[in-house]
C-alpha cells in the first residue's frame, strides 16, 4: 500500500479485496460512535492517473456525518494493474460487486471525471444501489468524435494509432512518471496552484513503480480512445428520476465548461454549482468549499432519521 505519512489517517481504514482474482484496494471511514446518524453512505470514485489519496482533503468532512468508503479502480492506485481490457463496464462491475458485497443499501456516489462517467453508469444501471449522484466535471468521451470535423477525421485517427503504438506508449509512460513532468501536467488540470504541492505529486507518481503499470498505462490510453469505452452522457442522463449535484470549475481546461449547462438541461433534477478560479478537480483545489457544498447538498436531498448502530459490513478482514 501506498504511505504518505501522517495524512493518511485522513483516509481511513484501507483494506484489500480480492475482486474476480485481481487485488484491489478500499477504504472507508464513519462518523464516531456518539455522532452515528442513519445517513446515506457515500462512495467516492477518483478519475483518471488518481487513486483514492485524492480524497484525503474530504474524508475528515464528510465522515463527520455519513460513512464514506472509496476505492481505487481497477489499474489504479494500489489496485493491482491487470492486464484486461479497460472501459467504463469494468469499473462499473466492480463498483456494484463492491456495493453487494460490503454495503447493500442505498447509497450516494460521488465521482471526479472519469469516476463522475462511472457513478452516472451505475445509477442508470442499477438504480436499486443509487439515491442520488454528485458528479465533479463530468467528461463525455463520445463527444470527442463529434469535434472532430469530418475530413480530418482519419488524420486525427493516424495520429491516435501512431501514439498508441507499443514503443511510443512506453516511452510516454516514461516521461509521465517524471515528478517534474507530473507537476506541468496537473498545473493544467488545476485552475489552482497553490493545490499543487509535494504531496499531490507524490499521490499520483508512486502508482507508476508498481508491477504492471507500463503495460496497464498502454492499455488505459488504448481503451479511452476507442469510441465505445463509455456510453454517451445524453444517453443515461435524461432518464434518471434522483437527485444529481453536477459541480464544474469555470476554469476547467480539460472537460470545457460549457459542458456543465448542456448537461444540465438534459434532466430538470440537477442541480448545477460552477466554481471561479478552479479547474478539472474540485474537490482538491477548493477542499472547503466543495465539501461545503456537497454536504448542504446532501442534507437537503437525503435528512437524516436519528441514531443507528454502525454498519457492521465494514469490520471484515482483509482477504489477503
Amino acid at each position: 500500500m501506498t504511505g504518505f505519512g501522517h495524512w493518511q489517517q485522513r483516509i481511513g481504514s484501507q483494506r484489500d479485496w480480492v475482486w474476480r482474482g485481481w487485488q484491489t484496494r478500499y477504504t472507508y471511514l464513519r462518523p464516531d460512535l456518539d455522532r452515528q446518524q442513519s445517513s446515506t453512505p457515500l462512495i467516492l470514485l477518483h478519475g483518471f492517473g488518481a487513486s483514492i489519496e485524492h480524497w484525503r482533503h474530504n474524508f475528515p468532512d464528510l465522515s463527520r456525518t455519513h460513512t464514506v468508503y472509496a476505492l481505487d479502480l481497477l489499474g489504479f492506485g494500489a489496485s493491482q494493474k491487470a492486464p484486461v481490457e479497460y472501459n467504463s463496464q469494468l469499473w462499473l462491475e466492480q463498483v456494484y460487486d463492491f456495493w453487494r458485497t460490503f454495503i447493500q443499501q442505498p447509497v450516494v456516489l460521488v465521482g471526479n471525471s472519469i469516476g463522475s462517467l462511472i457513478c452516472l453508469a451505475a445509477a442508470a444501471t442499477y438504480p436499486e444501489m443509487v439515491q442520488g449522484v454528485a458528479l465533479l466535471s463530468l467528461p463525455d468521451v463520445t463527444l470527442r468524435q463529434e469535434t472532430i470535423p469530418q475530413p480530418l477525421q482519419p488524420l486525427v485517427m493516424g495520429i491516435e494509432r501512431t501514439v498508441a503504438s507499443p514503443p511510443v506508449l512506453k516511452l510516454l509512460f516514461r516521461l509521465l512518471r517524471n515528478r517534474g513532468l507530473i507537476r506541468r501536467w496537473v498545473g493544467l488540470a488545476y485552475a489552482n496552484s497553490t493545490a499543487i504541492d509535494p504531496e499531490l505529486v507524490e499521490i499520483l507518481a508512486t502508482p507508476a513503480a508498481d508491477k504492471g503499470a507500463s503495460r496497464t498505462f498502454a492499455a488505459l490510453f488504448q481503451g479511452i480512445s476507442n469510441p465505445n469505452f463509455a456510453p454517451a452522457v445524453k444517453s443515461l442522463l435524461p432518464d434518471l428520476s434522483i437527485p444529481v449535484l453536477l459541480i464544474w470549475g469555470r476554469q476547467d481546461r480539460m472537460v470545457p465548461s460549457h459542458l456543465a449547462h448542456q448537461f444540465a438541461a438534459l434532466n430538470s433534477q440537477v442541480q448545477l454549482v460552477e466554481l471561479d478560479n478552479v479547474g478539472h478537480c474540485p474537490h482538491d483545489e477548493c477542499p472547503e468549499q466543495f465539501n461545503q457544498i456537497l454536504l448542504a447538498w446532501l442534507a437537503a436531498q437525503f435528512p437524516v432519521t436519528g441514531k443507528t448502530e454502525p454498519n457492521s459490513v465494514v469490520t471484515t478482514t482483509p482477504d489477503f
